[in-house]
C-alpha cells in the first residue's frame, strides 16, 4: 500500500490538477479499490485534499516540494521504526531493554532513516533533479569510453 501511496501521491505532484480516484487508477495502473483506499487514507493524513463538483477531485494538499516522502509512508504505516525499540511512539517497551548494549545505535539509525525520506519530497520524486541525471549520462558515456579504449577526449590508445 505505501508504494502504491507513493505513486499516487508523485502521480499528484506531476501533474498538479484535480484527479477523480477513478481517473488515478487508470493512469497509474494501480486498482481502483486500492487507489480509493489508499487516498482516503493520504487524505487522513493531510497529504491529499479532495474537492467535490465536476472540476474536482484529488489534490496535494502542499505543494509538492513541501511533502517529504516520509509523510506519505507514515500516512500509510503510521510511525518509522527500524525495530521497536527505536519507535519512541510504542506503548510496551522490550523486554531486553534494560539490558540492550545496541538500543542506542538503532536509535540513530532509525534518525539516520527518518532524515534521509523526509529530504526526498514528491517534487523530487516526480520531477528528478537533472543534474543528476546528466550526471549519470556522463559517467555512462565514460565507462563506454574507457570500454573502447577511449580517452576523455576522444583519443584511442
Amino acid at each position: 500500500m505505501t508504494d502504491y501511496a507513493v505513486v499516487l501521491a508523485t502521480h499528484l505532484a506531476a501533474t498538479k490538477e484535480p484527479h477523480a480516484a477513478r481517473d488515478l487508477a487508470l493512469e497509474t495502473q494501480i486498482p481502483e479499490p486500492t487507489t480509493s483506499k489508499v487516498l482516503k487514507q493520504l487524505s487522513r493524513a493531510g497529504v491529499v485534499v479532495s474537492q467535490r463538483g465536476a472540476k474536482g477531485g484529488y489534490t496535494l494538499a502542499r505543494p509538492a516540494h513541501e511533502i517529504g516522502i516520509e509523510e506519505v509512508i507514515q500516512a500509510i504505516e503510521g510511525p518509522i521504526a527500524v525495530t521497536e525499540c527505536s519507535d519512541e511512539s510504542a506503548d510496551s517497551l522490550c523486554e531486553y531493554e534494560t539490558n540492550c548494549g545496541v538500543r542506542a545505535n538503532w536509535q540513530r539509525i532509525n534518525l539516520a532513516v527518518h532524515q534521509a525520506l523526509s529530504q526526498i519530497t514528491l517534487a523530487d520524486m516526480a520531477f528528478p533533479f537533472v543534474d543528476t541525471l546528466i550526471t549519470i549520462a556522463r559517467s555512462g558515456e565514460e565507462a563506454e569510453r574507457a570500454r573502447l579504449g577511449e580517452s576523455a577526449q576522444g583519443d584511442v590508445h
